[in-house]
């Protein structure tokens, strides 16, 4: 059968990793291709308990099975709040917060709030997959600025400021996906300065910052803004659960409510049943202890990995070394093609992501994202020596 899709969709194929999911099921095969929490680190008791809670109180329970503000659940709303002030996020009230349905859903609605078609959305180079696929879902373009280990290079953000006169900047500024860097704290007090002094909106995105396993934390990028052109996205996804799909913004109360309307549009609200639990979750205290007793599985894995990236891969590779997060991120010197290798990767039963799809010109050929959070440090050393030696055998037939 022949269909006829909109222009919306056209330049969305599916994300890359959801892609390889489906590829995933055989157990003999060694993921590093996911953002997956680890199974361990999932607070099963504690989720259902709170979900019990609420259908044990016979009001709680109507509430939670009715229709809902879309703004979402005040109680979940005053606990993001407190959560705020740990990043140095101060002064809000329940009119800076939007909850959502995860953070990507965040991005989805400042996109469809600030962008027309043809608008440039400057994005760390490389970035978030996911975001580059929502930009162009808008018909916008998004356009790579150079970015090292401690953040964006000013001069070429601010440079491309000027020349392209962009609508947003967007940047994940912990931990980053794909790379696992951290901006610098003079790097966001920059940032925020050029989005005040060139009225644009910047976009943080942090997912994973409180997933820290050495280091000292940096305030939020948010903290430095003097008049309100940051907004802060970030999720439960990777601290409590991916499923439960809960998240939040945090911004000036006009962008905030432009952001509902968006919403009401979407999905009217996010699901009352996850966000008052998340919201009892936090009342219990469960919030800090499960996090820390996180830390070490993450970082176990994360060290595991470092280690046999060091044992196993050819010494055309460079790795980066976060102090947090979940992912690694790596580049050749040699003419590797990652996606290329892929396919063989998989039949020697190990995964990855191809570096490319992070870029926004699809630059990037010979780099690959590795995710350690999802496997054991026994099949994470496995896995890195197939990949080692695939790579080492690449080398060895092109030179």
């Amino acid at each position: 059968m022949s269909f006829t899709f909109s222009d919306a969709l056209a330049p969305m194929n599916g994300s890359a990793t959801r892609n390889i999911f489906k590829l995933l099921g055989r157990p003999e095969i060694i993921s590093f291709a996911g953002g997956m929490p680890a199974r361990d680190c999932l607070p099963v008791k504690e989720i259902a308990q709170c979900c019990a809670e609420i259908f044990a109180d016979p009001a709680e329970a109507i509430r939670c099975l009715q229709y809902g503000a879309t703004e979402g659940v005040p109680e979940l709303r005053e606990e993001i709040i407190k959560l705020a002030g740990d990043v140095g996020i101060t002064g809000l009230g329940h009119e800076n917060v939007q909850i959502l349905s995860g953070g990507s859903q965040g991005l989805d609605l400042l996109l469809k709030a600030f962008v027309n078609p043809g608008d440039i959305v400057l994005v760390e180079d490389p970035t978030f997959l996911g975001f580059l696929s929502t930009v162009r879902s808008y018909s916008a373009r998004a356009l790579g600025v150079r970015t090292g280990d401690g953040g964006f290079d000013l001069e070429d953000l601010e440079a491309k400021i000027k020349k392209y006169r962009p609508k947003l900047i967007y940047a994940i500024t912990t931990f980053s996906n794909p790379t696992g860097r951290t901006h610098s704290a003079a790097n966001r007090k920059a940032q925020a300065e050029l989005a005040s002094k060139y009225k644009l909106i910047l976009i943080e995105d942090d997912p994973y910052g409180r997933l820290r396993y050495e280091g000292t934390p940096v305030p939020a990028l948010k903290s430095f803004d003097q008049t309100g052109q940051v907004v802060y996205v970030s999720s439960f996804s990777k601290t409590i659960s991916p499923g439960i799909r809960a998240g939040f913004a945090l911004g000036h109360e006009d962008i905030i409510r432009k952001l509902n309307i968006g919403k009401q549009g979407t999905d009217l609200h996010s699901s009352n049943l996850t966000m008052m639990a998340v919201a009892r979750y936090l009342q219990k205290g469960y919030f800090y202890p499960h996090i820390e007793k996180s830390i070490p599985v993450y970082r176990g894995r994360k060290n595991a990995m470092m280690e046999a990236l060091g044992r196993y891969m050819p010494g055309e590779f460079r790795f980066t070394n976060p102090e947090g997060g979940l992912f690694i991120w790596g580049e050749a010197d040699a003419k590797i093609d990652t996606q290329e290798l892929f396919s063989e990767a998989m039949a020697r039963n190990a995964a990855y992501i191809q570096g490319s799809v992070f870029f926004a010109n699809g630059m990037g050929a010979n780099t690959l994202r590795l995710n350690f959070s999802n496997e054991s440090p026994e099949r994470i050393d496995a896995g890195i020596r197939v990949l080692g030696d695939l790579f080492k055998e690449t080398i060895a037939a092109r030179y």
